[in-house]
């Protein structure tokens, strides 16, 4: 039986990358989903109908959502909710970045990056709990970066948020362990999403520099995230908590 059987997963920013590498490994352990993304709806579709081709048990559904607006958190887990009725996992996987050098952000800029990454997985976390606790527990994922942990050229503003996500994670395990909530999250380094071949298509030395931060030599795959995200939403110990697995080749590490 597959270990996500019975059981359902909202994933946020699904639609592409490592959202969408999240979306298929949690079906193929046979999780019913709930893929919300903005302005990608054919891409969901196409993702909804793969996943259930993945696991019989697999019921995919979609929403279109703008995750920076202000109640777009609460909306999503709501409408998760009215659709299935429960929601074991909750992946917050959404995440924008805006770069400049500090000194040059923009209001603009901090108020979208901050809406994203923080705001949203803030309501949509404190918006499942009560689902979670009625259920009997739950697993909230959320999708962090390793540049939560260290500096990196023009991403003061996006390092910030993904640090505050950190310090969340180990907040919401402090305050609901006890009550079977299990949070913790994935940071990682720098992986070979589409996004990130045609942004760095043009800069090979950006892509060497990245590439010789890892220990491995080489760029991630959206797969390799995945893999990570999966264990912690099937694994059967509860002794993981408020942990930052991250997953960066060794970024980190030196």
């Amino acid at each position: 039986m597959a270990k996500l059987e019975g059981k359902m997963a909202l994933v946020s920013g699904a639609s592409r990358g490592i959202g969408k590498a999240i979306a298929l490994k949690l079906a193929e352990e046979g999780a019913s989903l709930y893929l919300v993304a903005d302005e990608t709806e054919d891409e969901l579709q196409a993702l909804c109908a793969e996943c259930g081709d993945l696991h019989d048990a697999v019921d995919a559904r979609y929403g279109i959502m703008e995750l920076s607006e202000a109640d777009a958190g609460v909306r999503m887990v709501t409408a998760c909710l009215e659709e299935f009725g429960r929601i074991d996992v909750l992946v917050n996987n959404a995440g924008v970045r805006r770069r400049a050098r500090f000194g040059e952000f923009t209001q603009d800029d901090y108020e979208f990056v901050q809406a994203v990454n923080i705001r949203t997985p803030f309501f949509a976390s404190q918006t499942a709990l009560p689902a979670m606790r009625e259920q009997g527990g739950g697993r909230i994922i959320n999708i962090t970066s390793q540049m939560g942990s260290v500096a990196f050229d023009g991403l003061a503003l996006y390092g910030m948020s993904k640090a505050a996500l950190i310090y969340l994670t180990r907040a919401i395990s402090f305050d609901w362990a006890r009550d079977g909530i299990q949070a913790n999250c994935v940071s990682p380094g720098p992986i070979a999403t589409q996004y990130n071949v045609d942004r760095l298509k043009d800069d090979r030395a950006m892509w060497d520099k990245l590439e010789r931060g890892t220990t491995i030599g080489r760029f991630g795959k959206p797969e390799e995230i995945a893999e990570a995200v999966c264990f912690l939403a099937t694994c059967e110990t509860e002794f993981i908590q408020g942990h930052d697995l991250i997953v960066d080749g060794g970024w980190t590490s030196h």
